[in-house]
């Protein structure tokens, strides 16, 4: 078990934002989170994250709290929006420091970004630009390939197909199902994108209101079902 939620609750003014009684997440899973606006998403990927803090409640990474610990970070890696990234640097100098962390050297960097060369289109490395002067979709695609670097066994994605083109789409689905058969990866996925998000997925979660609403695992009619219920 890579991930356990308890009674977890999130209040903001007087209103309950998140609220899961319990939730379990394996090793190896990919799981689509998807709702409309304010279900609650982004607030409990913040708190797997240890960004904010729950009102009540935990949640365990390998069986000890996130809150206050560190010994999750070592496995884990995100990208939630471009606030994780540092837009003063060019991507080259972005990717290095990120491979810093993990003992990489800049070699080692620069011939692990060759694997990224068809996800990155020609249109993120050699271009004398910081990442702050990039679009929103290659800004998407620079902070993915980091979390990517970090060779995590867990990764969390907020909204990774928003802002990419039907191209760069196919191809960051694709990404994913290789790192799942290759590495074993749990992955979470947020996305307002009901048919990437289904296609990439063993399990779909359906939030409404803070709440899981429906936890299912993939068939043929889980798409179907699942717009049948956005169109309600």
């Amino acid at each position: 078990m890579i991930i356990e939620i308890k009674h977890l609750k999130k209040v903001y003014a007087g209103r309950t934002v998140v609220q899961i009684e319990h939730l379990e997440v394996k090793a190896g899973e990919t799981i689509g989170l998807v709702g409309n606006n304010g279900a609650g998403k982004t607030t409990l990927f913040r708190m797997l994250l240890d960004l904010i803090r729950p009102d009540a409640g935990e949640i365990q990474s390998k069986g000890i709290p996130v809150a206050g610990a560190d010994q999750w970070k070592d496995y884990t890696a995100s990208y939630l929006d471009e606030g994780f990234l540092i837009d003063y640097l060019t991507p080259e100098e972005y990717f290095v420091f990120i491979g810093s962390l993990r003992q990489m050297s800049p070699a080692h960097v620069a011939d692990y970004l060759k694997r990224y060369e068809e996800f990155f289109n020609d249109e993120i490395l050699n271009r004398g630009k910081y990442i702050r002067d990039f679009s929103k979709g290659n800004q998407n695609k620079i902070g993915i390939a980091a979390a990517i670097m970090q060779n995590p066994e867990l990764l969390i994605l907020d909204e990774p197909f928003a802002n990419l083109d039907p191209t760069t789409q196919i191809r960051l689905k694709n990404l994913i199902k290789n790192l799942k058969k290759e590495q074993n990866l749990a992955t979470l996925i947020s996305s307002h994108d009901l048919n990437h998000v289904t296609d990439v997925s063993d399990r779909i979660i359906l939030m409404e209101k803070g709440q899981i609403i429906k936890d299912l695992y993939k068939d043929e009619n889980t798409l179907k079902d699942l717009e049948a219920y956005f169109s309600e």
